[in-house]
């Protein structure tokens, strides 16, 4: 590596600086000299150099030492910022507040989890009735002394004497379930290793889990997952005893997870080949050693069975509802001729169900915001359940012979509230309320529907101070996601705050792909629709600019994971729209994404490299393969982590050094922070969230030349 030598960042150049920041230039320091090799590959007839692929290998030595060195200057770059320190003081105050799940009952008791404030992760407490005095049942800031280890998964038995929890480290999607004892609180000798995307379903003295084989030392964040199969595990027994319930020695690269239903009749294994579209068997396990039959044929559509109502299965499906309908279906004679639609599709997204107390209830999507109905069993007396206001409800749900369910509500600026339900009223009462330090009288959110590229009306919700001025001179920053069929509806968010107070606008845009108004939507961004994406996002920061929110000098956006793609593709077709763009744990090299650990399973979303009519668009917008030599990108910092066995970190090393070896000359800073023991960000501890948080706004803030009070 050659020696260190630091560059002044005047205005307009290195450190993308402002007048306010004339007195603090940021003096950045040299990239690393990343080594280019000359590999290239065949795509069907079309060369694809790919110099950078020795940094797939991230447990090699030389890729190790270019991490060192390439958070060395990030992290020298970070430091100069001058209120970096002011941010994070701010930060972990108004994050030291006591954050109180739904509660949830489990035999006897009433389970729920709590933070005190700055707890690295939340505690699991329960309590007979109500009113009695909680003790601690789990905490998982035990299970490590950096608080890195998180729970992924919890299922009680149903005799209620035991618990599965499923415990990942560093935010690695492997976990591993233990068994805790409820009438101890001790955990037994049970363990269940290398379990991936499952948790455990009781049946009986015993649970089923799905998993893949050992991973080869070495490489178990960054090689191909294949082959996963189902086991049941019986209490006492260890693991090398557990019996295969199912395998598909044919796919290697489909999932397969059990369900069994509350009254332990009927078991299902859903069956998918990514991330869309499923195929659904059935066993009567009322009739010993019968066969799975097939239920739903894949992989065309979705279908989820919520319970059985005797004989027959209530199933979510969007076979032939786009938004989603209630179904009944006879297992035995299960041709879609044969179903009995229970709730049909409306104009608004189903976005859920739950079968409990002889009722059932329905989750709505309304233009990104929540509405829950109740109905009888066979889909009539539809009645509506009061929410406070626009946001999102969570969690009414339970077992059949519940009385009572609790679920949240949160919004942009509420920071949660959690109701009782009372099934024979059918009143919601306030359970808790969530109280943090800040004012949320000061703060506004407003919806907008604005035009994309080909007409097509997209939501975005906007926040921002009362009273604030349409100038053009507001620090912004535009969030978008589009794809998977997940849906971004209102959330709160204490960074967030932080930003709004400093004068801050936040802005997020519903784009297509996502699923806010159901299959059609969803479809109409993936595949080689995915460029509606993009052009959905850059005409929602073009929207923010002529409506004077902003300027493109002081636009910042930022997305993760399926986001990260979305900002690596935006930033690389329209760079001079924004002036900061922060890609986090990102999809960037379209070309090889399908060839680490589970992404084969976004196939069915993106398309693959090894089809000639999806390789051509795939190169179209691949981050990675359209950076070109010598154009001003916007000041980036790109944000990934070592244990991401989700979005293996290649994806952000290569696209690093892809934009800093073509990077205008003395043009804005790219940065890539990689974080230690974390993964794709799920489980990550409150310490790490908050020094995460401190450096986003820190390196926005700064670039965006706003005042820091």
């Amino acid at each position: 590596m050659k020696n260190k030598i630091y560059l002044y960042a005047l205005m307009g150049l290195t450190a993308c600086t402002s007048e306010n920041h004339k007195m603090n230039a940021i003096k950045l320091a040299a990239y690393p000299e990343t080594k280019m090799d000359s590999l290239t590959e065949d795509y069907f007839g079309t060369r694809i150099a790919d110099p950078y692929r020795w940094l797939e290998n991230d447990t090699a030595s030389d890729v190790e030492a270019w991490v060192k060195e390439e958070n060395a200057v990030t992290q020298n770059y970070l430091q100069q910022i001058p209120f970096r320190d002011k941010i994070n003081a701010r930060l972990t105050e108004i994050w030291n507040y006591p954050k109180y799940g739904s509660p949830t009952k489990e035999g006897d008791w009433y389970y729920y989890f709590k933070n005190d404030g700055l707890q690295n992760q939340s505690v699991l407490y329960r309590q007979k009735g109500l009113e009695a005095e909680p003790e601690l049942f789990l905490d998982p800031n035990k299970l490590s002394e950096d608080g890195t280890a998180s729970l992924a998964s919890l299922a009680f038995s149903k005799d209620h004497k035991y618990c599965a929890v499923g415990i990942a480290q560093s935010g690695s999607d492997w976990n591993e379930i233990q068994v805790i004892d409820l009438a101890t609180k001790e955990k037994i000798k049970d363990q269940v290793k290398w379990v991936k995307f499952s948790g455990a379903t009781w049946y009986k003295n015993g649970f089923y889990y799905s998993r893949y084989d050992a991973p080869v030392e070495g490489k178990e964040f960054s090689n191909q997952n294949e082959f996963m199969k189902i086991y049941y595990h019986t209490l006492g027994e260890s693991q090398d005893k557990d019996k295969l319930i199912y395998e598909d020695k044919a796919h290697p690269l489909r999932y397969f997870n059990a369900s069994i239903t509350e009254d332990e009749r009927f078991m299902l294994v859903y069956i998918s080949e990514g991330t869309n579209g499923n195929e659904v068997l059935v066993k009567d396990l009322s009739k010993n050693e019968e066969p799975f039959q097939l239920l739903f044929k894949g992989f065309e559509n979705n279908y989820n069975v919520i319970d059985n109502a005797g004989d027959q299965l209530l199933v979510t499906t969007d076979r032939g509802a786009p938004k989603y309908k209630l179904v009944l279906v006879d297992p035995k004679n299960s041709q879609e001729s044969n179903w009995k639609t229970v709730i049909p599709e409306s104009q608004d997204l189903l976005e859920s169900a739950n079968h409990w107390g002889g009722k059932l209830f329905a989750n709505y999507l309304k233009d990104a915001s929540t509405r829950i109905y109740r109905f009888n069993e066979d889909g009539s007396g539809k009645t509506e359940i009061q929410l406070p206001g626009i946001g999102t409800a969570s969690g009414i749900g339970g077992h059949r012979d519940d009385k009572e369910t609790f679920y949240t509500f949160v919004s942009f600026t509420n920071p949660g509230e959690i109701y009782r339900y009372e099934l024979e009223t059918g009143k919601s009462e306030l359970f808790r309320k969530t109280e943090v330090r800040f004012d949320p009288s000061l703060f506004e959110t407003h919806q907008v529907f604005y035009p994309s590229k080909d007409g097509t009306k997209i939501p975005m919700f906007i926040l921002h101070k009362k009273g604030m001025k349409l100038d053009g001179t507001n620090p912004t920053l535009l969030y978008g996601y589009g794809g998977f069929n997940i849906s971004l509806t209102p959330s709160f968010s204490v960074a967030r705050i932080m930003f709004l107070e400093q004068g801050g606008v936040y802005a997020i845009a519903n784009l297509r792909g996502g699923g806010e108004y159901g299959e059609d939507w969803h479809k109409a961004g993936m595949l080689e629709k995915k460029q509606n994406v993009f052009d959905d996002f850059i005409a929602a920061a073009e929207y923010l600019i002529s409506e004077k929110y902003t300027s493109s000098e002081k636009l910042a956006i930022n997305g993760g994971s399926n986001g990260g793609l979305l900002v690596g593709a935006c930033m690389t077709q329209r760079p001079e729209l924004f002036r900061v763009a922060i890609p986090q744990v990102g999809v960037l090299d379209m070309l090889r994404y399908h060839k680490f650990t589970i992404g084969w399973g976004w196939a069915v979303e993106y398309g693959s490299s090894d089809n000639k009519e999806q390789f051509d668009y795939l190169l179209r917008y691949s981050p990675l393969h359209n950076v070109k030599p010598n154009v001003n990108y916007p000041c980036t910092m790109i944000m990934t982590a070592d244990h991401d066995d989700r979005v293996v970190p290649a994806h952000s090393f290569k696209f690093a050094a892809e934009l800093q070896a073509k990077q205008q000359k003395d043009g804005n800073p790219v940065l890539i922070r990689i974080d230690s023991k974390a993964g794709h960000g799920a489980g990550k501890p409150t310490t790490k969230l908050i020094q995460d948080a401190t450096d986003f706004w820190s390196f926005v803030l700064y670039n965006l030349g706003a005042e820091v009070k």
